[in-house]
């Protein structure tokens, strides 16, 4: 199980709300260009951790975990689907709100990122999780890289004022 985020037109989330096809669809990665798709495998959880430590301000730091938790459930009667995760309900964030993350993606560095990155493996199972010790590695680089990628990708849909869709695949 993986995070996926589409960044789409506020017309097709208005179409995904009215419609678990056309939701389903979305999620079946057939209604959005492979570009505005990005898969971010387990980082969310670290991510969220590391940017706590780096000593962002309660706002940013709420801002920052609507990027992968979303504002609200697109389609509550998706979780009847047969093939979705009804633990992890497709959430979304409107235009508005994905700019208000990319703001807050760019509060935080690469280098701010990189820097609270902890090189004690017990510290860091205990700080951010057992998911972090994975990494292997330069774990400071490869966290710092994405969230350059989130970063991008949130700027890129702010920029073209469009909405992002999530959920767990």
């Amino acid at each position: 199980m993986t995070q996926q985020l589409v960044r789409i037109p506020a017309t097709r989330l208005a179409a995904c709300r009215r419609s678990v096809e056309a939701l389903h669809e979305l999620c079946s990665f057939s209604s959005a260009p492979a570009g505005d798709h990005l898969d971010m495998d387990w980082w969310p959880s670290t991510l969220k951790r590391v940017w706590a430590l780096t000593g962002a301000d309660g706002r940013t730091l709420a801002r920052l975990r609507r990027c992968f938790e979303g504002a609200e459930e697109v389609n509550p009667a998706y979780r009847d689907h047969p093939e979705t995760i009804w633990e992890h309900p497709v959430t979304a964030l409107e235009p508005p709100q994905v700019g208000e993350v990319a703001e807050a993606l760019f509060a935080v560095t690469p280098d701010a990122v990189r820097a609270v990155m902890l090189s004690d493996s017990g510290r860091i199972e205990t700080e951010l999780g057992k998911d972090a010790l994975a990494l292997g590695g330069d774990q400071a680089g490869q966290l710092a890289r994405e969230h350059t990628v989130l970063r991008d990708f949130y700027e890129e849909a702010a920029r073209r004022r469009l909405a992002i869709v999530l959920w767990w695949d």
